[in-house]
């Protein structure tokens, strides 16, 4: 039985208090740091793996609970921080400076809401204090710009350690690089697979990213030249797979999450995009326009976690179409939830992955 309160007590206390995504101890795995005793009052650091941790207050409670039984303890100090840990390395992939995680958004399919779903996350993800960047990869189609309010922006030319590099544009919190910047509006891009190859390169190296604790690539529809450019440059954390309940939609979703498999690349689940649509003056009714349960239905026969069902809300589109997205402009709204819970689930798988 501990009698005395010191550090090591509380240590040996919150021993057996497990993170519960990694099933580890917080001790072992280093996430319990700077414990003080100033009388009856045990303070300490939480070191969380991200800083949107879907498990947060439950991990904070956990530690406080165990640190009460120790005899003589009156008040528990919880100070929460975090560091996203380093995706592991490949020897024949290069990763990029200062850019802990790489993350593919994709979709068998155009139209189905995979930018607004690749903004919204990116978006929700700098909210809790992360370190976020994204790629607009749909070279053909970029939107990102639109999406995120910032198509009056563009990208500045520095020098930069290895020669000339583009300096993103940002807003709330997000560093963008997209082909929007460097063409016309209503320009088309006529191009053959190795320009695409060559810019998409340009996008990972070329960019001052600084440092980023994720950094999401919007890929265009398909499984094509992007898609292996991208797998075949740098180390992947991770893919999200967006699709509709539309069957449709499901049968080139499971295209695109076959192929992030066959090339070795970790699926972190799918997204469930429009999954009912609720009328502005109903809020409390749901109609399913694209069909119901076709994710969770594919998810289950994929072996894949289905991530979460994001609804279709007319806020939703109007905000995208104004450069606001939805966790922004409407954050108690059913969508602005739905997809910040996603980006807590995808945050939390890509540590799991790290770690694990």
């Amino acid at each position: 039985m501990i009698e005395t309160l010191t550090a090591d007590s509380v240590l040996q206390v919150l021993q057996p208090v497990q993170d519960p995504e990694l099933r580890k101890s917080l001790v072992d795995l280093n996430m319990i740091r700077n414990v003080t005793i100033e009388g009856g009052t045990v303070r300490f650091t939480l070191v969380l793996t991200t800083p949107a941790c879907p498990l947060r207050q439950f991990i904070v409670e956990d530690c406080e609970r165990a640190v009460q039984t120790l005899p003589g303890v009156q008040q528990v100090m919880v100070d929460v921080t975090a560091e996203t840990p380093q995706q592991k390395s490949l020897p024949d992939r290069a990763g990029i400076a200062g850019v802990k995680n790489i993350l593919a958004v994709s979709s068998g399919k155009g139209g189905v809401g995979k930018s607004t779903v690749a903004v919204n996350v990116a978006v929700a993800l700098a909210q809790t204090g992360a370190k976020v960047g994204l790629i607009d990869a749909d070279i053909y189609g970029p939107n990102a710009p639109i999406l995120l309010g910032l198509t009056g922006a563009g990208v500045t030319v520095r020098q930069g350690e290895k020669g000339e590099e583009l300096e993103p544009a940002f807003n709330y919190g997000v560093k963008l690089v997209s082909m929007g910047f460097l063409i016309d509006a209503d320009q088309p891009v006529i191009w053959r697979g190795p320009m695409l190859n060559g810019v998409i390169r340009q996008f990972l190296y070329q960019v001052q990213w600084g440092d980023l604790d994720y950094l999401i690539v919007d890929m265009p529809p398909g499984t094509g030249d992007a898609q292996l450019t991208l797998v075949q440059a740098v180390p992947m954390a991770g893919a999200v797979i967006v699709t509709t309940p539309q069957t449709v939609a499901l049968a080139d979703s499971r295209r695109g999450l076959k192929m992030f498999q066959q090339l070795g690349v970790n699926v972190l689940g799918i997204v469930e995009n429009m999954s009912y649509f609720i009328p502005p003056d109903l809020p409390d009714r749901q109609y399913d326009i694209f069909g119901s349960q076709g994710g969770t239905k594919a998810a289950a026969e994929l072996g894949v976690p289905l991530l979460g069902c994001v609804p279709l809300e007319i806020q939703l589109r109007d905000g995208g179409d104004r450069g606001l997205p939805i966790v922004v402009a409407e954050p108690e709204s059913a969508s602005a939830q739905a997809l910040v819970a996603i980006a807590k689930q995808i945050a939390a798988k890509v540590s799991v992955a790290a770690l694990g």
